[in-house]
């Protein structure tokens, strides 16, 4: 019965990771941190961009988590710092290998929702400044995109 809790906490700290990035995209990648975030839109030159930061400063929560649920009491916090690593292994895959290609692991797909999750990423991609944006999520892709692709 245990075991069904920890991963209950693991799955529902994922799927709340996923407001958490919309949140942190729309009002704080395109609000108060756009000089962090900025040289993702505008492309520079080099390998790594002021926006990775926020790698660093989202494995924050996972490592506190993880420290506190290790000290004993807290065991179930272990699994919400699982919740959120998966989510940003997660992200690492889908937006920097998958979408923006950062590494040459994948190719196109043929799976039409990571299909919808590239189109809706490169709609967020045509405006270069931080007002107008649209599209701040990752895994939750708005229908429309999905549905011209099921045509």
């Amino acid at each position: 019965m245990i075991t069904l809790l920890y991963l209950l906490i693991t799955v529902a700290t994922f799927f709340f990771m996923e407001f958490v990035a919309w949140f942190a995209h729309k009002y704080v990648m395109h609000g108060v941190l756009w000089s962090w975030h900025r040289d993702h839109h505008i492309r520079e030159p080099g390998f790594f961009e002021k926006n990775d930061r926020f790698f660093l400063l989202f494995a924050i929560p996972s490592m506190t988590f993880f420290a506190l649920g290790g000290l004993g009491s807290y065991r179930y916090f272990l699994f919400i710092g699982l919740g959120i690593l998966l989510y940003g292994i997660c992200y690492f895959l889908v937006h920097d290998v998958f979408i923006h290609r950062r590494f040459k692991w994948f190719r196109q797909s043929r799976i039409k929702y990571l299909k919808a999750i590239n189109r809706a990423h490169k709609i967020h991609h045509k405006h270069l400044t931080k007002e107008e944006g649209e599209c701040f999520g990752m895994l939750l892709v708005p229908w429309k995109y999905y549905k011209a692709l099921v045509k």
